[in-house]
């Protein structure tokens, strides 16, 4: 007991010399601190916490490599335990987390690479590459355009509005294309301007941003909500960060070569349920590649497009088929809103409500029932194929997903245990209850 003690002692003796490259940061130099460089990666990490502990030199040694290699660009670090202002200011609530600031500003996506001085060293290359691309004419920006992008017209890289464009680019660069033409050639008699533009689209369908150019919240806002996907693709490597949200997934499985379910998926949430983003994460999965969370819900391949609701706890099936139900009037809408409302656990739990009369025998239900066949609720044997590393992770942290599904009710969650794993991260809520 008293060598742990000691040994504890020591390494944090050791972590200054350690973390000689490293810039502790706190209060007072935060803000000075990543305002005067291009990029400054953040370590977020508690001295109790064994993977900050960890971490320590492997962060060290990619402190001299980015030192010897990468021009404007410092690696620091907060000890959030110490620092709870700026811990709160970023919503810190695991260590070690790691986050990118660029010119000052906070990167939307934090690291969840690899932890080792050589992938830290490549990340850091990568996000220096600037993040809105030039053009020269209409011309050359068309050959630029790949996807939806964008686009904006500038009298100089000195006007206000191409600073707030670039600051907005720095936040979403992960997620849309940025491009602008600078000078009075190009901004010609239509001024200084911002649209949306998509490869191939005919004009009349561009959006064009008709607020004050150089308010940042405004300009970032309207972005955000024209660039950023309504319906996110889960992969096993965004799953976490998704997960970590903390909104309930309404997640439509479906063929990967079907993309009209996911166009029509799309269109419903536009029309019936748009409101609700910012409570609901809209998402759709590769029904091959998740088809371990589909047979949880007692589904195969057999019959995508599947839509079901995971709330964390429990999984929830639309009830009746995507087509045609999707298309009935208001039913996507009492779908959601009967989870926000309980009803979906509670007449789990109790049965239909007073109010609702209990369904017929011969009206089909929202749960499956038994079969002989343990594979699936209808007889038809559940299909398998070969599982991918990154599938094997995925199962690794969801051993119960190797069972056979309970049709008895809505299954356990398929995604909750996707958060932040416990072999790469210490809950900082566990230690406050210790």
């Amino acid at each position: 007991m008293l060598s742990g003690l000691v040994f504890g002692v020591l390494f944090c003796q050791s972590m200054a010399g350690v973390m000689a490259g490293v810039i502790d940061l706190n209060m007072e130099n935060f803000d000075r601190t990543i305002n005067g460089q291009k990029l400054v990666f953040v370590n977020f990490y508690a001295d109790w916490c064994r993977f900050s502990q960890m971490l320590a030199p492997i962060f060290s040694e990619a402190a001299d490599k980015v030192e010897n290699q990468l021009e404007g660009v410092k690696l620091g670090r907060v000890d959030a335990e110490n620092q709870p202002e700026l811990a709160a200011r970023f919503g810190i609530s695991k260590y070690p987390t790691l986050k990118l600031f660029r010119n000052g500003n906070l990167m939307k996506r934090e690291y969840r690479g690899q932890r080792s001085p050589d992938a830290f060293v490549e990340y850091l290359k990568g996000e220096l590459t600037e993040a809105v691309q030039s053009f020269t004419s209409d011309d050359h920006l068309s050959t630029l355009l790949q996807k939806k992008s964008a686009v904006g017209y500038f009298a100089s890289k000195e006007s206000p509005a191409f600073k707030t464009f670039e600051k907005v680019s720095s936040s979403l660069k992960d997620d849309c294309p940025f491009y602008a033409g600078i000078g009075s050639a190009l901004v010609g008699e239509r001024g200084e301007r911002i649209s949306l533009r998509v490869a191939g689209a005919a004009s009349a369908d561009l959006v064009s941003y008709s607020g004050d150019l150089s308010n940042y919240d405004e300009v970032l806002r309207w972005t955000t909500e024209h660039c950023v996907p309504l319906v996110r693709e889960i992969t096993f490597s965004n799953a976490e960060a998704l997960t970590e949200e903390g909104l309930p997934f309404l997640i439509l499985f479906h063929d990967p070569n079907d993309q009209d379910a996911v166009r029509v998926f799309e269109e419903k949430i536009k029309s019936d349920i748009l409101h609700e983003r910012g409570s609901v994460n809209f998402i759709h999965a590769d029904g091959e590649q998740f088809s371990h969370p589909l047979h949880h819900l007692g589904k195969s391949k057999r019959d995508l497009p599947v839509l079901a609701i995971d709330s964390f706890r429990h999984m929830y099936l639309f009830p009746g088929n995507f087509v045609p139900d999707i298309h009935v009037p208001g039913k996507l809408k009492q779908f959601v809103a009967d989870l926000h409302s309980g009803k979906l656990h509670r007449e789990f739990h109790n049965g239909p409500d007073p109010t609702q009369a209990p369904p017929s025998s011969d009206t089909p239900s929202d749960t499956a029932v038994p079969s002989s066949d343990p594979g699936r609720p209808d007889g038809i044997p559940v299909e398998t194929r070969p599982t991918s590393a990154e599938e094997m992770d995925f199962l690794s942290r969801q051993p119960e997903l190797h069972e056979k599904p309970n049709f008895r009710g809505p299954p356990e969650s398929a995604f909750a245990k996707l958060a932040p794993g416990k072999n790469r991260y210490s809950m900082a809520a566990q230690h406050d209850e210790l």
